[in-house]
Formats: structure tokens, C-alpha cells, sequence
């Protein structure tokens, strides 16, 4: 299927998308910050500088997009039909670098936790990622 938009239009679309301040993320911000967690964003210092650092509980939470880092399963996680040669070797990169991020903070005693796009939309969601934060739940 060819694109709805030219090249250009599409570019400049796609460059809009930045690795900050989405929408899934500011709404788990959002959430943490009511329910009284206090947290720093994107540590250069942590591997990866993970969307929300709470330190207090040694904790960082990724706020994955469905699309770019490949939530199995998910009706969000398409691959685009033009030039999908590209697609699946920058979403492989992509899943890669979230692995080795983690394993990373893993390994210097940091609990992950990932919350998806999908996921942020949904109360109880947010509510199981506050719970497992608080309680050190791995």
C-alpha cells in the first residue's frame, strides 16, 4: 500500500516524534506525581536515561511506546508495508538497546519496570505500576 502523504510531508511528520515528553508518558507523570511519588526524568547517569527515576525506591520506569519498541501482541505494534526491510532491522535495534539498558540497571541493583502505551491509557494499569513500585515487587 502506498503512503497518504509524499515523502516530505511523512519526514517531517516522523521527525516530530521525539524520544520525550509523550503523551503515554506525561499521563504516568501525571499519576505518579498525584499519588505522591517524586521522581527525576531522564538520568544521563542511568543507562539508557529511563523515562522516571525514583531513587528513593532505586526504581526506573519506561514508558515504551507500543509502535517503536515492539509490544508483543498489540494491535499498535504494525510494521509499515513500504520499505519494511528498514522497519524490522531499526525496531530490532530498538529492542536490542532496551535489552541491554536493562540488563545494564539490573546488574547495578536498579529495578525495571516497563509500562506500554497501550497500558498508561488504563487506570488500572498505572495503579499496578504505583503498587509494584512502593513495594519493591519485582
Amino acid at each position: 500500500m502506498a503512503d497518504i502523504v509524499d515523502r516530505a510531508t511523512r519526514s517531517r511528520m516522523m521527525s516530530g516524534i521525539g524520544p520525550r515528553d509523550t503523551a503515554p508518558e506525561i499521563d504516568v507523570r501525571r499519576y505518579l506525581h498525584a499519588a505522591g511519588l517524586r521522581f527525576r526524568l531522564h538520568d544521563r547517569g542511568l543507562p539508557g536515561r529511563p523515562d522516571i527515576v525514583l531513587r528513593k525506591f532505586r526504581t526506573v520506569v519506561q514508558v515504551h511506546g507500543c509502535f517503536w519498541h515492539r509490544h508483543k501482541g498489540c494491535r499498535f505494534a504494525t510494521v509499515p508495508a513500504t520499505n519494511s526491510n528498514f522497519w524490522s532491522a531499526k525496531f530490532a535495534g530498538n529492542v536490542a538497546r532496551d535489552r541491554r539498558s536493562s540488563r545494564e540497571l539490573k546488574r547495578r541493583g536498579w529495578q525495571v519496570l516497563v509500562i506500554w502505551e497501550c497500558q498508561s491509557r488504563r487506570a488500572v494499569a498505572a495503579d499496578r505500576l504505583f503498587w509494584r513500585i512502593v513495594s519493591n515487587e519485582v
